[in-house]
């Protein structure tokens, strides 16, 4: 079992960035492929991006590529989301998440979550 506290969440102008840190314990986090979700109020929860155990595989949301990177530290037991270029519609609570499998864009397959750190991005 492992347990993941996110940080680095704020408030933020459109354009400016930010970096989320998720930092996990109980479990040796290479375990895990991990992934960072949000949810926006009143929306489902949405896949931003997912890593694989070791790191070379990455999946991002279309509306995010080329502006957020995730990146894993394994010996920090540590998952990072570089958030660059930011907007007003990546506002949300931002999660990550941690599943058993290679890689996966299914929430279902995640069985770990963090408690969400809070993204504003003004306008």
């Amino acid at each position: 079992q492992v347990q993941l506290v996110e940080s680095g969440g704020g408030l933020v102008q459109a354009g400016g960035s930010l970096r989320l840190s998720c930092a996990a314990s109980g479990s040796t986090s290479s375990r895990y492929s991990m992934g960072w979700f949000r949810q926006a109020p009143g929306e489902e929860h949405e896949l931003v991006a997912a890593i694989s155990k070791i790191g070379d595989t990455i999946y991002y949301k279309a509306s995010v590529k080329g502006r957020f990177t995730i990146s894993r530290d394994n010996a920090k037991n540590t998952l990072y989301l570089q958030m660059d270029s930011l907007k007003p519609e990546d506002t949300a609570v931002y999660y990550c998440a941690a599943s058993a499998a290679m890689l996966s864009v299914e929430k279902g397959r995640y069985a770990y979550w963090g408690q969400g750190t809070q993204v504003t991005v003004s306008s």
